[in-house]
């Protein structure tokens, strides 16, 4: 497994929810392999935080979480290898869900889907719900993405390689919610 202590029979889906308070960061974090992988995640790889080592840590993703939720880790077959088990971590909040997929082997903890509906999270540069279109494109052309814009939607969008896109819908000008479509293999 990839980590914590319920989860531990590999090849069922058991499930273990975990309250916002009272958790110890060392059981939370992923297994960190060193590969000499860059200290800084590109803005689509991961929209919510840019170090690459703190994005290993479930920690890294509550901090950035300004409400109550919850978290179900869930043992799942890998792909290329069915003998193990990986996980996936929904973290639940409101009416807003991230997913990250954590293999085993390589100690990764991945955002593979989010979708944010309310103001309990931030993604880098401040971007949030409510923020107003002119400003979520001067803080989007901060960064190497490609960008397609509607007058209900702005998607960003990698400009090479495997399709990772987010995409900001709007109503009446102002972000009402930010939904992420991450690659995984």
């Amino acid at each position: 497994m990839a980590c914590g202590t319920d989860v531990s029979e590999t090849g069922t889906e058991k499930q273990q929810a975990i309250r916002r308070r009272g958790q110890t960061a060392d059981t939370l974090s992923v297994k960190h392999i060193t590969t000499g992988a860059p200290t800084s995640n590109d803005f689509l790889s991961n929209p919510f935080i840019i170090d690459s080592k703190q994005s290993r840590k479930l920690d890294a993703y509550f901090a950035r979480i300004n409400a109550d939720f919850t978290v179900d880790a869930n043992a799942i077959e890998n792909l290329h290898k069915p003998s193990i088990s990986d996980t996936i971590y929904t973290i639940r909040f409101g009416n807003s869900v991230l997913e990250l997929y954590a293999p085993t082997q390589t100690g990764d903890l991945l955002l593979q889907l989010a979708d944010i509906q309310n103001t309990g999270i931030l993604l880098r540069n401040n971007m949030k719900i409510g923020m107003t279109q002119p400003e979520l494109m001067v803080k989007l052309k901060t960064h190497d993405v490609r960008i397609i814009q509607t007058t209900n939607e702005v998607v960003a969008t990698n400009n090479e390689g495997a399709p990772i896109s987010l995409h900001f819908y709007l109503k009446n000008g102002k972000v009402n919610r930010i939904r992420y479509n991450g690659y995984l293999d």
